[in-house]
């Protein structure tokens, strides 16, 4: 049995550029093991004694839960095949919906008062949690209840619905797993430092290539939710990852206009955009070495910002670790000027206090096979925030005609962000300091 220990799970681009000596990727150890119920678990360690080997992550699960892909036994006492998700094709849209409806053989739900990514408590009694250690770095694991998983003996074939031709139907046949950043459930990502931060970063990387090399899998999506008013009902600090069987609508709308700019132009369009955000310069908010933030000309959303590289690179795996040093740092200076972005105003009892911004990440790769001359890595971070205490609706327009009205323009987003970001990262406070 081959050791499920390895040292750093990066694997450089041939084609990237030489890394800089000064800047050399920090040591990480990938462990893998198997979760009770056969999900994949990957514990990314930075700090001893498990960097060196010389210790090792717990590897065993001791909860009694079933094979995942187990035949369920359903409310009459009769065995049946797990229910694989399905994906649907919307004929009106060209778009593949997933239909996750396996999920109603969960069994297992953890109590209201736990919390599942925490690692477990030394000397307790293993609870239903996630992560069988009492301690990790980073950590990754297979969603226990996901929208897309290829389940055993499903063929990835398509059918029709009801037997119509206007109605493909698919397994729902990708993987979807979850990043812890840190095992401390009051942490943010914008708080885990620059060394931690590019633990995050090779994690990502190592599991863009592992998914995309997996059969069937067309696109992958590394992103974080935070915040109540984005829906999350977990607030440890984790984001996710998916491995898609179809190239995702967002992706194909750009990859259509960057094919279109190209055959007009000859050119990259997302080249292009940055390039004319730099000659612009009114709203870029932050650049380093490697790396340039802006809110886009268009933007969306009440806050927005991108974060682009300078280079050319599909994705992250393609990354040099030069460039992946000076992301940790820019990154982080990006999230903790959005979390800068508001402040409580006056009459309020936490007036002049900055707001804990709700927002979703989202890192935009090419895909696994197409448009990779085309498309460019680039982070969209935004807010549904408009203001303290308000969010922005997806109300008529653009709920149901897809047509965006913004609340404001993208040149206040940045004059704002470039009061906010601060100039260098700032790091967690040392253990065991007055907080």
């Amino acid at each position: 049995m081959p050791d499920p220990t390895t040292p750093d799970p990066t694997t450089p681009d041939p084609a990237a550029p030489t890394p800089d000596p000064a800047t050399p990727a920090p040591a990480v150890r990938k462990t893998t093991t198997r979760l009770a119920d056969g999900r994949e678990l990957i514990y990314f360690d930075d700090s001893e004694p498990y960097v060196s080997g010389a210790k090792t992550r717990r590897l065993d699960d001791p909860r009694p839960l079933p094979d995942r892909f187990a035949d369920v036994v359903g409310p009459d006492g009769v065995a049946r095949p797990v229910t694989a998700p399905q994906m649907r094709y919307d004929v009106l849209t060209g778009e593949w919906v997933p239909m996750a409806t396996h999920r109603m053989n969960r069994t297992f739900l953890p109590p209201a008062d736990a919390n599942p990514f925490a690692p477990a408590r030394p000397g307790a009694a293993y609870s239903d949690g996630e992560i069988p250690d009492t301690d990790y770095d980073v950590v990754v694991f297979e969603n226990r209840f996901p929208s897309l998983v290829a389940v055993p003996g499903v063929p990835d074939e398509v059918s029709h619905l009801d037997g119509e031709e206007l109605w493909p139907v698919r397994p729902a046949a990708g993987r979807t797993e979850v990043i812890c950043f840190s095992p401390d459930a009051t942490a943010s990502l914008a708080g885990v430092g620059t060394h931690r931060m590019r633990t995050v970063i090779a994690a990502w990387a190592d599991r863009t290539t592992a998914l995309g090399a997996l059969p069937g899998i067309e696109q992958v999506f590394c992103f974080e939710n935070r915040g109540e008013e984005i829906g999350v009902t977990l607030h440890h600090p984790h984001g996710q990852i998916y491995g898609y069987p179809y190239v995702t609508p967002r992706t194909a709308t750009m990859l259509r206009q960057a094919r279109a700019h190209r055959e007009r132009t000859g050119r990259n369009l997302l080249r292009d955009v940055l390039d004319a955000e730099l000659r612009a310069g009114r709203r870029v908010v932050a650049e380093s070495d490697h790396w340039v933030a802006y809110v886009p000309a268009a933007a969306r959303w009440p806050v927005e910002v991108h974060l682009a590289p300078r280079r050319d690179v599909p994705d992250l795996p393609a990354l040099t670790d030069a460039e992946r040093a000076d992301l940790a740092g820019i990154y982080l200076r990006v999230l903790q000027g959005g979390d800068a972005f508001f402040v409580w105003p006056d009459g309020d009892p936490r007036a002049g206090q900055p707001i804990r911004l709700p927002y979703i990440a989202a890192w935009h790769q090419a895909p696994v096979r197409l448009g990779r001359e085309d498309l460019r890595l680039h982070l969209q971070l935004f807010s549904v925030l408009r203001a303290p205490g308000k969010l922005k609706y997806l109300a008529g327009s653009e709920s149901g005609m897809g047509a965006w009205i913004s609340d404001t323009t993208p040149e206040r987003i940045a004059d704002r962000f470039r009061e906010v970001v601060p100039a260098v990262a700032a790091e967690p406070a040392p253990a065991g300091a007055e907080q």
